[in-house]
């Protein structure tokens, strides 16, 4: 067996017996601000050309991102000409910051204030490496030298900022020490502070400390312990927004963001459908709809997520992935029979009880909330039941079957998704429908028919059916009284060899609104051997409905019981 996993060095964890974040609620949303166009976008094979650049950053907008990281302007002319498209161009709406990425050199901190000229609120953001494993590799410093450089970084862009600031720019300070999950915790407060004393931060003038899970390298709960020993020890907590930007290294990047909040964090850099470097950003979509589901406000508009997911896939040519959280295209589907019998409960129980609250199983989300349908959720292949395709037919089509109704038509949708193997769409659940139970047409035909009805003194009716059957070749007369028309017909045929049948149940509804509506009529029957059958009927004529439901139910006993002859 290979031992290639003794080569990890583990990861040490801090003590922390008296922890206080678990028992935290994360009761508001935090600051969002999206990388997407930074960190995601150098992620991609092919980076975003400015139009598509410039789409993506309208939808932000639109979805009320305030904070959007735009670029690194001093990497590139096209970077750089980018920033000032946008700028230039007007498309920087008052309410909403653009942030700069610069790192913590000289001669590109100078040509990032040139990108940023004539920009109103503006975040620029500088940072450089301090973990113990990248001072080692690639520096080969000790902690005053990656000191130093994060202090003068933090000396220049103080200086160089109070005549833009003069000049009337809202211009705000972060600093990231880059793989802080990988740094000594001491040293990331000592660092971290010695930024926020050489950028003068006040409470009233916060600096965002960001501290990234550059590479992430333990379990969520541990980084949960770093965010809170830091702003425990850190001197200036006043003076700084404590912010997170999660990678997803380990698959754990979304309860990393989550318990970092509970550990104290106030902001959170993510990106649309958690794209980035290796495994992706922490995806903002997953964090805003977890806190949705906890009547928690995100403050981001995410009701049309089919667009947002259009607009990314064709800009970043990047794919959701069919079970990515609240967006992939399977995540409101259920093919197993008892999820479906359990949503199709939930959906009743909800318009049965009026209640303001959502409470389908198997759903923690209404799917309407973010502008899916309802008529995907249920989706039918040879593992579901009997309620699955109960549900088709009443959020596809309008039909609103009988409980006692499901196992059975469940059984005739289940036989076909044996025989053919594959899943069946709504449209051949309706026709299996219509073809067992609408076209269940012969042997017995009414021909013709008429009622006549008169209430006596005491109010009560009085109906007399007449009419006119075909069984196969032969025609003949009916005739039947009843307290209404249903049990008038039912009496009518009692006599013509069809008395084995005992009648259970009926119910009826329109399966149209306005004047064209439809009635459909359920009805269920037992033959002398109490066995169930059931029959629908349709017409527009809401007493003639009923009437085919009963002989849709006789001719189904009569071709299952005489299918040799």
């Amino acid at each position: 067996m290979s031992k290639s996993f003794e080569k990890y060095i583990p990861f040490v964890p801090l003590k922390r017996p008296s922890r206080r974040w678990p028992d935290q609620e994360i009761k508001a949303a935090p600051i969002w601000c999206s990388v997407d166009l930074r960190d995601g976008n150098q992620a991609l094979v092919d980076p975003m050309n400015l139009r598509e650049k410039l789409e993506y950053f309208h939808t932000l907008v639109d979805i009320g991102v305030k904070e959007i990281e735009i670029g690194f302007p001093s990497a590139s002319e096209t970077e750089f000409e980018i920033c000032r498209e946008l700028i230039d161009g007007g498309h920087i709406p008052d309410d909403v910051t653009i942030q700069v990425l610069v790192q913590a050199r000289p001669h590109l901190i100078q040509r990032t204030f040139e990108a940023i000229q004539g920009a109103k609120h503006v975040i620029l953001h500088f940072y450089n490496s301090t973990s113990a494993l990248q001072r080692k590799v690639v520096f080969h410093m000790d902690r005053e030298g990656i000191t130093k450089i994060a202090v003068d970084a933090a000396k220049l862009i103080y200086e160089l900022s109070q005549p833009v600031i003069a000049g009337g720019m809202d211009l705000r300070f972060e600093y990231s020490p880059e793989s802080f999950m990988g740094t000594e915790m001491d040293y990331a407060v000592e660092i971290c502070q010695a930024v926020l004393d050489n950028l003068h931060a006040t409470p009233e003038k916060k600096v965002i400390l960001n501290l990234p899970t550059t590479v992430e390298n333990c379990m969520p709960n541990y980084f949960a312990d770093e965010i809170e020993y830091f702003i425990e020890k850190l001197p200036g907590r006043d003076c700084a927004i404590i912010s997170l930007h999660p990678h997803n290294d380990r698959g754990c990047g979304v309860a990393t963001a989550e318990m970092g909040l509970l550990a104290g964090a106030e902001r959170i850099e993510a990106t649309l459908f958690g794209n980035g470097e290796r495994t992706g950003n922490v995806d903002i979509v997953t964090l805003a709809l977890n806190m949705h589901t906890q009547g928690v406000d995100p403050q981001l508009d995410l009701s049309h997520i089919n667009d947002i997911r259009e607009m990314y896939e064709r800009c970043t040519k990047m794919k959701v992935g069919e079970r990515q959280p609240y967006a992939g295209s399977l995540v409101f589907t259920a093919f197993s029979g008892s999820h479906q019998d359990a949503i199709n409960k939930g959906t009743q129980y909800m318009a049965d009880s009026g209640s303001d609250k959502w409470e389908i199983p198997y759903l923690p989300i209404d799917p309407a909330d973010v502008g899916r349908q309802y008529e995907p959720i249920i989706r039918i292949n040879s593992q579901s039941g009997k309620g699955g395709a109960a549900f088709v037919m009443q959020h596809s089509f309008g039909f609103e079957l009988p409980k006692s109704m499901h196992p059975e038509f469940g059984h005739i949708v289940q036989v076909e998704t044996d025989r053919v193997g594959t899943e069946l769409q709504p449209q051949r659940v309706y026709e299996l429908f219509h073809d067992n139970y609408i076209d269940a047409t012969a042997p017995y035909q009414l021909v013709r028919h008429s009622f006549a009805e008169f209430t006596d003194e005491g109010g009560h009716s009085h109906v007399t059916f007449a009419g006119t059957l075909r069984h196969k070749d032969t025609v003949f007369q009916v005739q039947g009284s009843g307290n209404g028309p249903i049990d008038a017909f039912f009496n009518a045929i009692h006599g013509q060899k069809m008395d084995r049948f005992t009648f259970v149940d009926y119910k009826e509804h329109a399966i149209k609104r306005g004047s064209d509506s439809q009635a459909v009529a359920y009805i269920h029957l037992q033959d002398q051997n109490r066995r169930d059958w059931f029959g629908v009927g349709m017409s527009h004529n809401i007493n003639l409905a009923p009437l085919k439901g009963i002989l849709s139910a006789v001719n189904r006993w009569y071709n299952a019981t005489h299918s040799g002859e």
